[in-house]
């Protein structure tokens, strides 16, 4: 029964997904973010509870990968067609534009079967993870909505948005050792960068609520390259 519980909380994130896309192809683009969130939530519990359960299982592991694909692979990149979709600026650049968006789908399938296969991801990330990557989208349609009209149309452009998707595509697969927040103890020292990224990731978070996230995501990765040497020491 033990081991039925880690993947009963990813089917919920599988599930979260799955009704965020059905609510990103209604338009409710905000929505479709907090489902992202949730299932981000059930990720991050599903993995607790098979370490204090003690439970592992190949089953359990290809399940998780599934369910992320749909949640942080296919989900952002509806978030971004639909914001293309419904962009009349998109008409100069031409209606191919939009399934461009897509292409996070391809690289987060991509990025999920290095990770399934890859021995050296054990402590460490190498690429930027797909929740992050869907983190990142999700604030995308909360900075569209900002009260400055300059901000709100350059976040909305298609050549904006492009730039993005192929940044966001390349960093999924990238051969970049970033940081995990799986912390081995709680001492200081040794989880020294981890506490300041989690501590800045507060603070912004307190003060710009999910408009926050593009930095946050950005810092992790500047914090991550200053730790270039010790992470790569760790492949």
């Amino acid at each position: 029964m033990k081991q039925h519980i880690p993947n009963t909380i990813t089917s919920l994130n599988l599930f979260s997904g799955c009704v965020g896309v059905v609510l990103a192809f209604e338009g409710q683009l905000i929505n479709a973010g907090y489902a992202i969130i949730i299932a981000a939530i059930f990720d991050f519990f599903d993995g607790m509870a098979a370490r204090l359960l003690k439970v592992n299982s190949p089953v359990g592991k290809e399940l998780d990968s599934l369910a992320d694909m749909v949640s942080f692979g296919f989900l952002p990149s509806v978030i971004i067609f639909m914001m293309l979709e419904t962009n009349p600026a998109i008409e100069y650049g031409g209606s191919w534009i939009k399934y461009s968006a897509f292409l996070l789908t391809v690289f987060s399938a991509l990025r999920l079967a290095k990770f399934n296969l890859d021995s050296r991801q054990t402590s460490i990330f190498i690429g930027l993870p797909t929740p992050a990557c869907a983190l990142f989208i999700l604030s995308l349609p909360h900075i569209a909505l900002s009260k400055d009209p300059v901000i709100s149309a350059y976040i909305q452009h298609p050549v904006i948005l492009l730039a993005l998707i192929l940044a966001l595509s390349f960093l999924l697969v990238a051969e970049i050792p970033l940081m995990s927040l799986k912390f081995k103890s709680l001492q200081i020292r040794p989880n020294l960068h981890r506490y300041i990224l989690l501590s800045v990731s507060a603070v912004l978070l307190l003060l710009f609520q999910l408009t926050a996230i593009p930095f946050i995501i950005i810092f992790y990765l500047v914090l991550s390259l200053t730790q270039y040497s010790k992470l790569s020491q760790e492949l």
